[in-house]
């Protein structure tokens, strides 16, 4: 799976003890929330779309800087 690019921020609202929780069962698998959220999001989109999400697709900056770098 290539790197994806890890400039945007999501700021979401959740109760304090869900998160309480939520950080806890990632600390238990030896994971960030950020990873756990960025792979929640790739399954969420790979289900909608019904394709493998892949770093280069709808992403047109990503698409941009590779076509610069040519």
């Amino acid at each position: 799976m290539a790197i994806e690019d890890r400039t945007a921020r999501l700021t979401i609202l959740i109760d304090p003890r869900k998160k309480e929780l939520f950080e806890r069962l990632c600390a238990d698998e030896d994971a960030t929330p950020s990873q756990v959220v960025r792979r929640l999001i790739r399954r969420y989109i790979e289900e909608r779309t019904g394709k493998p999400w892949t770093p280069s697709e709808d992403n047109p900056s990503t698409a941009r800087r590779r076509s610069a770098g040519r």
